[in-house]
């Protein structure tokens, strides 16, 4: 009998160790408070009938630039379109045709090797009236050049916008009209200055001290093929 007893205890004792063993094994485990705390941050629990926990939701997509984000950064090929194209046929100062002719305006006109009067003196014009070519221009300063090629710098105050004319040919006839019929009032010699009273396409009214009459542009230098002047 007492062993019976002892056989049934010790059997009750190894069940109960073992139902305490498999209760501790399904027994949840304690969760950390970091743990919880994430989680909850991280991935929220969601209502019934939500579509998705915020944590399975596709990311947001990113801010779009603003429209005129292009136009606020200006590149190099826009620059480049709204800068304004210079004629190179005009002058940067004046816009006025380059080349074109002037006269000098006193007796003296000092051409200098550059646009200043820090510049040397490369020529000294000294013909009062002399017909004077513009090819380019830079603040108050021309390059000029006389018949021969020669020039350099002046100041735009030595020069006028009154026309002259030199005679380029040996001898050149001067007309009643502007034809080669019509009568020889008078004569002038290579290098004459006259002023010019008018131009047709190939003829100029010339005054040379106090005589006028036209003259082929041919025969003359001041004056560009083609111009009409009134």
């Amino acid at each position: 009998m007492t062993g019976r007893i002892g056989w049934a205890l010790a059997g009750a004792f190894v069940w109960g160790a073992s139902f305490a063993f498999a209760e501790g094994t399904t027994r949840p485990m304690p969760r950390p408070e970091g743990l919880v705390a994430v989680a909850a941050t991280t991935a929220p629990a969601t209502e019934p009938g939500d579509a998705a926990s915020p944590a399975l939701a596709a990311p947001a997509a990113a801010a779009p630039l603003p429209t005129d984000t292009a136009d606020t950064i200006p590149t190099a090929a826009a620059a480049s379109a709204k800068a304004p194209i210079r004629d190179p046929n005009l002058g940067a100062v004046t816009n006025l045709p380059l080349p074109r002719y002037v006269s000098l305006k006193g007796n003296e006109g000092n051409a200098r090797r550059g646009p200043g009067l820090t510049h040397r003196i490369d020529w000294v014009f000294t013909r009062s009236g002399m017909p004077l070519k513009i090819t380019a221009e830079y603040e108050n300063w021309r390059r000029v050049e006389d018949a021969e090629g020669v020039g350099g710098w002046v100041h735009y105050s030595l020069l006028s916008g009154v026309r002259s004319a030199l005679v380029a040919a040996d001898l050149a006839e001067f007309h009643s009209r502007p034809q080669d019929e019509a009568e020889v009032v008078f004569k002038a010699e290579r290098n004459v200055v006259g002023w010019v009273q008018e131009c047709a396409p190939d003829w100029c009214r010339i005054s040379v001290d106090g005589d006028k009459g036209w003259v082929r542009k041919s025969a003359l230098w001041g004056v560009a093929p083609g111009e009409s002047i009134e």
